[in-house]
């Protein structure tokens, strides 16, 4: 099992963190929040996935979906670094079942998400480790009703911990939800004439409109650092 889709599965969760590199850079960047070593990865998917959804058990539950297929993966590999990044396209389809307690989280739903991750790998010890998780979903909607709860059907993060005992370790600013469409910027260049993607090819302005008029293009500041 590959360290990127490991980290997505419910029942693995009391393993999650050895995935993780011990090195002071290492976070998750979920949502609008980074979850910062290892501590904050188990606050994560621990304290925060696994005691939440599946009642705090290392497996399943019943009832409870969520598939999560990552797809279109793009890996590079830096000698002089050590280090790797990757590319990868998430689409999940989740739920619960008629039948689930009506005492879980969310109660009964089934939603559909889409999404990209951009995360960076680095060699400890021999073993390939996560240095920097970062999933940006794009978009949630219901089977139901599909576009029409697509905006915030997931809430974003007001506070960080500790105020929320469960939240992230830092806040960011520069995150939106569907019908904001800019680009998560890619690790690599284009692969024939070797050239960054233009900033302005990256934002998302109004149908017509020039892209001085758009959000700035999405940064990740700490590439290679």
């Amino acid at each position: 099992m590959r360290a990127s889709e490991s980290t997505q599965i419910n029942s693995r969760d009391n393993q999650v963190s050895q995935l993780f590199a011990d090195h002071p850079d290492t976070y998750v960047q979920f949502l609008n929040g980074r979850f910062k070593g290892k501590q904050g990865v188990n606050r994560l998917y621990i304290e925060r996935f696994a005691k939440r959804f599946v009642g705090g058990r290392n497996g399943p539950i019943d009832g409870w979906l969520l598939d999560h297929l990552m797809a279109q993966d793009i890996i590079d590999f830096d000698p002089n670094t050590g280090r790797a990044k990757a590319r990868v396209r998430a689409l999940m389809s989740a739920g619960t079942h008629e039948s689930i307690s009506t005492d879980f989280p969310g109660g009964y739903r089934q939603w559909w998400e889409g999404g990209v991750y951009e995360n960076e790998y680095i060699l400890e010890n021999g073993m390939w480790k996560i240095l920097r998780l970062r999933y940006y979903p794009f978009w949630h909607g219901s089977f139901e009703s599909g576009w029409k709860e697509a905006k915030n059907f997931v809430p974003l993060f007001k506070e960080q911990f500790p105020a929320d005992p469960l939240g992230p370790d830092e806040l960011l600013e520069d995150f939106s939800l569907w019908p904001d469409t800019r680009v998560v910027p890619f690790h690599y260049n284009h692969p024939i004439t070797d050239e960054e993607v233009a900033k302005e090819d990256m934002q998302a302005p109004k149908w017509l409109e020039d892209a001085s008029t758009a959000p700035p293009a999405r940064t990740i500041t700490d590439w290679g650092v």
